[in-house]
């Protein structure tokens, strides 16, 4: 069996087979700046008279600041909207004893807190006032529901088949105790202070009925970094989504949420994320030329173009060959396995965040890719793509999954419910 890190380029047959951000507002915070304070003296009729500073005038938030995404839309916040430069991602398991009266009242809680927090507002209950200053910064929350929580809620029958626990994958390292659960909380923010807020004002709501089962922080880069607006790099330094599916596209919404006739019925426009800690095995991987890096991936580093030419968004040639009749995208290459018209029109939406927990004791980095993606069906999205690398991905080398999660994510709330309301009160 051929070792699946090695490209694979195999020669071509002589007869080759036939081929956001969100809605922007103004926090009612604003900054209190200086800019345009003076201290002045004024003389008069021989007598000077004191005049302490004046009261700057409120300054408008930055852009950056001020931007804002809603809570009550069709689909939820932190799907859609473009990547955030700050997320912490969390489950949590009901506590002993909590039911489905116990759920409601904790999603009505959470709603009502995400609501505030998204429009730059304190929380409900003992706000921290650790981002009293800033704006909402496009926070995003995001509420989803495990395979345990319809036992532990009694509502069995209205749990989808599509949260049928994933099959085991050979690349699969999976610590239990930071898998799954029963509830699952997506935040987002383009401000660390902002997106911290948000993850300790939920975890209080969640009082006695939930206990955190796990939690994880990522990151992406900062809007505004670059010279323009570009698709992100992982931490192989790897430009990563290029190929992800757009908003504008005819069938986005027939690949990445439920449909409104859809069943069961309380999930009508919403999506499944699944959620896995993958780490990279950097030292390895950085260990190779740049040249084996592409061959790996399939694309330049450089811009994310594929090897078999143009730029970035020029569609994959994955028949053409060099002067030696070898594939220029090789075999095993990671983009050439994923592409959806190889997966039988497999796709899924990937909005990730990268992740750095520290060192090993040997000084190995606990860092990697904390990959969710989002799809209508996620035997029809992720399964049959990880299941394809899992048969020769030259990319699984150099990876590790280390957690795993499916989470039933419902349509966005209407005005005046709560997220999940259309299940706990059907």
């Amino acid at each position: 069996m051929p070792d699946p890190s090695v490209p694979q380029t195999r020669k071509a047959p002589e007869t080759p087979a036939p081929e956001h951000s969100g809605a922007r507002g103004v926090s009612r915070r604003t900054l209190l700046g200086t800019a345009g304070a003076t201290g002045i003296v004024l003389g008069a009729a021989g007598a000077s008279v004191g005049y302490a500073a004046a009261p700057a005038p409120a300054a408008p938030l930055t852009s950056l600041g001020s931007d804002r995404a809603m809570f009550h839309v069709k689909h939820q916040p932190g799907i859609t909207d473009g990547l955030q430069a700050r997320g912490h991602l969390i489950a949590f398991d009901l506590a002993p004893g909590a039911g489905r009266k116990e759920a409601a009242a904790l999603l009505r809680r959470w709603s009502t807190t995400a609501e505030r927090l998204m429009a730059g507002e304190p929380a409900p209950h003992d706000d921290t006032d650790v981002s009293r200053d800033a704006g909402p910064s496009s926070l995003t929350v995001t509420f989803g529901f495990g395979h345990s929580f319809f036992t532990r809620t009694g509502l069995e029958k209205q749990r989808p088949a599509a949260l049928d626990p994933l099959p085991a994958f050979s690349s699969d390292h999976l610590d239990t105790s930071r898998s799954d659960g029963d509830l699952w909380v997506q935040i987002g923010a383009n401000d660390s202070l902002v997106a911290f807020h948000a993850l300790r004002a939920l975890q209080k709501e969640a009082g006695g009925a939930a206990r955190i089962r796990w939690q994880m922080n990522g990151f992406n880069r900062s809007p505004g970094a670059t010279a323009h607006p570009m698709t992100a790099r992982n931490l192989m330094g790897q430009i990563d989504g290029t190929r992800n599916p757009k908003p504008a596209e005819p069938d986005f919404d027939r690949r990445i949420f439920v449909p409104a006739s859809g069943e069961p019925a309380w999930m009508a426009n919403g999506s499944y994320a699944v959620v896995r800690r993958i780490r990279m095995l950097l030292d390895d991987w950085e260990k190779l030329s740049l040249t084996a890096q592409e061959a790996v991936v399939g694309r330049r580093k450089s811009d994310g173009a594929p090897l078999s030419g143009g730029d970035e968004t020029t569609p994959m040639d994955l028949e053409k060959t060099d002067a030696h009749g070898e594939y220029l995208v090789p075999l095993n290459a990671h983009a050439r396995i994923t592409r959806p018209d190889r997966n039988g029109g497999a796709a899924m939406l990937r909005r990730p965040f990268s992740f750095h927990d520290g060192f090993d004791a040997d000084g190995t980095p606990d860092a990697g890719l904390l990959f969710i993606c989002w799809q209508a069906d996620p035997l029809r999205g992720f399964v049959p793509v990880q299941r394809k690398l899992d048969r020769g991905d030259a990319l699984s080398t150099y990876l590790r999954h280390e957690s795993s999660g499916l989470f039933a994510v419902p349509g966005g709330a209407a005005k005046g419910e709560y997220v999940g309301q259309r299940l706990l009160e059907g």
